[in-house]
């Protein structure tokens, strides 16, 4: 019918950032029963949530012109001002409830996570405070069953602006432990969505083969998915560096895919703003980069 297939693609995360915002609008009577506690998320829904709380256009969908359509229409999904209070109040209220004694550690880690998108007064301190509640967990060395709450806190704190706790979670609990190195690539491999079927836990996170997903996928999600985070830059450093390491063919796998990743590690290098273990990391990737070419 003439619809766009990389649109029609998207349909699936937008109904399920549908069910996150219709958990918080109208919330389910048992915390099992929430789509954060169901499965865990990727970056396309994460995107999808981002166009409706914040207005920002996933970047899936950018420069796309939406057709023209009868009448007045809104230009983005973006959720009125009560119902985005609403979302995020219950959002705030879930990670309470859920990081009580028998609660659910899913849900903790996605609804604080989901909660540090709140800008608004007030709010960022709550997270702030939210998550250094739960900074013990970066204090553990290598993979332990708190690794993804360790990541995720850390990676929601850096979104607040504060990139310390993402370096010493790098440092301390995911370089030189295989066990933590697996679960980073795991983890990257499903939000970049090279793991497409859904996953209902963390537990593919512990899978030390590394079988379940494309490598080249994840590295190119990797690649392009570097301008679109700086917070992030030092994760995905290491992250590319693993992968590398791990899969050492990869950059014969496309020449072009190789040009573009040896172009963003070259400007990386000549700028500032990343750690020491990072400019390491990415000067050996840009030269076995430079080896393939």
């Amino acid at each position: 019918m003439g619809a766009d297939p990389a649109v029609l693609g998207l349909l699936d995360p937008a109904m399920d950032a549908d069910q996150i915002i219709a958990a918080a609008l109208d919330p389910p009577d048992a915390i099992g029963l929430h789509p954060l506690a169901s499965w865990v998320h990727n970056r396309e829904t994460a995107h999808m949530l981002a166009w409706a709380l914040t207005g920002e256009a996933p970047p899936a969908l950018a420069g796309r012109v939406p057709p023209p359509r009868r009448g007045p229409s809104a230009a983005a999904p973006l959720l009125g001002g009560g119902e985005r209070f609403q979302f995020f109040d219950h959002l705030r209220e879930t990670a309470e409830a859920a990081r009580r004694p028998g609660g659910d550690a899913l849900l903790h880690r996605q609804a604080l996570y989901l909660a540090s998108y709140d800008r608004s007064s007030g709010a960022a301190s709550w997270t702030a405070h939210a998550l250094h509640a739960g900074r013990g967990y970066l204090a553990r060395r290598g993979w332990s069953e708190h690794w993804a709450q360790a990541r995720s806190t850390a990676t929601a704190l850096a979104r607040l602006g504060d990139p310390q706790p993402l370096l010493d979670f790098i440092e301390r609990s995911l370089a030189d432990d295989d066990a933590a190195e697996a679960a980073n690539l795991n983890y990257w491999a499903y939000w970049l969505g090279g793991v497409r079927l859904p996953q209902s836990d963390d537990g593919f996170m512990r899978d030390r083969e590394l079988t379940a997903w494309d490598p080249v996928t994840l590295l190119r999600g990797l690649t392009y998915g570097l301008h679109e985070a700086p917070g992030y830059v030092d994760l995905y450093a290491h992250t590319l560096w693993a992968l590398l390491t791990a899969r050492p063919w990869l950059p014969q796998a496309s020449e072009q895919l190789v040009r573009d990743l040896a172009e963003r590690t070259q400007l990386l290098l000549g700028g500032g703003g990343i750690s020491q273990r990072s400019r390491r990391e990415l000067a050996a990737v840009h030269y076995v980069l430079l080896d393939r070419t």
